[in-house]
C-alpha cells in the first residue's frame, strides 16, 4: 500500500475517500487515531492509503477532484 494523500484536514480528507469511491478505488485512512497521541490538537497527519497498483489512478482522482478544493 502507498499514501496517495497525508493531511489534518478531516474535510478533505472524507472528500478524497468519497472521490476515490466514486472512482471504485479502495482506500483505508491510517493513523486516525493518531489524535491520542497528539492530545487532539492535529498535528499528526492521517494517511490516505491505496494498493500499490490503483496509486496512479488516485493520484489522477486527487489532482483532478482537490485541484480546485485546495
Amino acid at each position: 500500500m502507498r499514501a496517495v494523500l497525508k493531511t489534518n484536514d478531516p474535510v478533505k480528507l472524507n472528500f478524497a475517500q468519497a472521490l476515490l469511491r466514486d472512482a471504485e478505488i479502495a482506500a483505508v485512512v491510517f493513523d486516525a487515531e493518531m489524535s491520542i497521541m497528539d492530545g487532539n490538537l492535529g498535528i499528526l497527519p492521517r494517511r490516505l492509503m491505496v494498493a500499490d497498483e490503483d496509486f496512479a489512478k488516485a493520484e489522477t482522482v486527487l489532482r483532478e477532484g482537490l485541484g480546485a478544493a485546495g
